[in-house]
């Protein structure tokens, strides 16, 4: 899902919605930044008339006028929907779900479940986490790293990608030109301040990291650190996830020198690609994170690697595609379209050019 062009009226219309969101109001629906006119419910249902103890019109008045100001410190009803359990926002985590269809569906990528349920169960078995969840996924074409951080939101959140508290940003669609960078910038972190403040269970996903300008991503990291509260919201509860394709070749160059080394795929562990994926990653000009403030003060707490395929892991692929497409799941077929797709190194052929991500678009060939 892509959000929408980045607009100031936006988030404002948020901080207006979070302004009028008190016990009286519970229930009512309240505007989301990214959709004009739409609004979502935060709450239950509640009393049209004036509970006891709710704000008197004034305040409300008062508040209503300040709204328009971004980030208020002392914006109390951002705090409440922050710290309450009112303000799950359709977080509805199943982990053993996960971990199921990361078992059964995730071809070939054991250290990415591994790493991933690690991240996930840490930070769901923390009543109060100290500071969000931040995971990057690394690998080249193909490997699963859309499909794990689809995945990932499926399994968390009602609606999976389609719920209003998700927001996937991809630098081609909202950050395409470099000149603009600043004005990225103060946009960018509105929007997450916006939607923080509408709902502190909220989840970012960052696509195609190795295409984002060199300097942009920084300007969300007073979100992403051990804090309380930043800009009047408490953001501890978020999920962050960087998806890049960099550091991919290293990551095949590596798992081929170990196969080398006769040493199995999957017993490739996360210390033995680590150098490699930093390297590439966090010390390349051209990488979103070249000399990002989010390496030097240690903010990404799973660094996730996705090995190369090899040619029984396409296999699989395939069998899985001709099920979803409703088709006769036929070993020829199977056989013909893992064949048609290229492999490196020349001579052995053992991984994947492209991992699974051609597939679908072959089987028709072969039919």
């Amino acid at each position: 899902m892509q959000d929408p062009a980045f607009a100031p009226v936006e988030f404002q219309k948020v901080l207006l919605c979070q302004s009028v969101s008190g016990p009286q109001n519970k229930g009512r629906p309240r505007p989301r930044a990214g959709h004009a006119g739409s609004c979502s419910s935060c709450g239950g249902g509640g009393a049209a008339a004036m509970a006891p103890g709710a704000v008197p019109v004034p305040v409300l008045l008062a508040l209503l006028a300040a709204a328009a100001r971004p980030a208020a410190a002392w914006d109390l009803w951002a705090l409440r929907c922050g710290f309450s359990a009112d303000c799950e926002c359709g977080f509805r985590p199943d982990l053993r779900g996960l971990e199921f269809d990361l078992a059964t569906s995730l071809v070939g990528q054991p250290l990415v479940r591994q790493e991933v349920m690690k991240g996930v169960k840490g930070f769901l078995e923390n009543q109060n986490p100290v500071k969000p969840l931040v995971m990057s996924f690394h690998g080249s074409t193909g490997t699963g790293k859309t499909y794990v951080s689809s995945m990932v939101i499926r399994y968390l959140f009602q609606g999976g990608l389609q719920s209003p508290y998700v927001h996937h940003f991809s630098p081609i669609v909202h950050f395409p030109h470099a000149e603009q960078i600043e004005q990225y910038k103060e946009s960018l972190k509105r929007w997450i301040q916006g939607n923080l403040t509408n709902c502190g269970r909220s989840a970012f996903l960052f696509d195609e990291m190795d295409k984002m300008h060199p300097g942009l991503i920084d300007v969300i990291i007073p979100f992403l650190g051990p804090s309380w509260v930043v800009y009047g919201t408490n953001y501890r509860k978020a999920i962050f996830i960087f998806i890049s394709n960099a550091g991919g070749e290293q990551i095949n160059e590596v798992t081929l020198a170990l196969w080398r080394d006769r040493k199995d795929r999957e017993e490739i562990s996360l210390q033995d690609l680590e150098p490699a994926i930093s390297k590439a990653v966090f010390e390349n000009p051209q990488s979103g994170f070249w000399k990002s403030g989010i390496i030097n003060e240690h903010l990404i707490d799973f660094v996730v690697p996705f090995l190369p395929l090899k040619h029984h892991h396409v296999k699989q692929c395939v069998v899985s595609e001709l099920i979803q497409q409703g088709l006769e799941v036929r070993p020829g077929v199977v056989q013909e379209v893992a064949n048609s797709i290229p492999y490196f190194p020349e001579e052995e052929k053992l991984f994947s050019s492209t991992g699974c991500k051609t597939v679908a678009s072959r089987i028709s060939f072969f039919l």
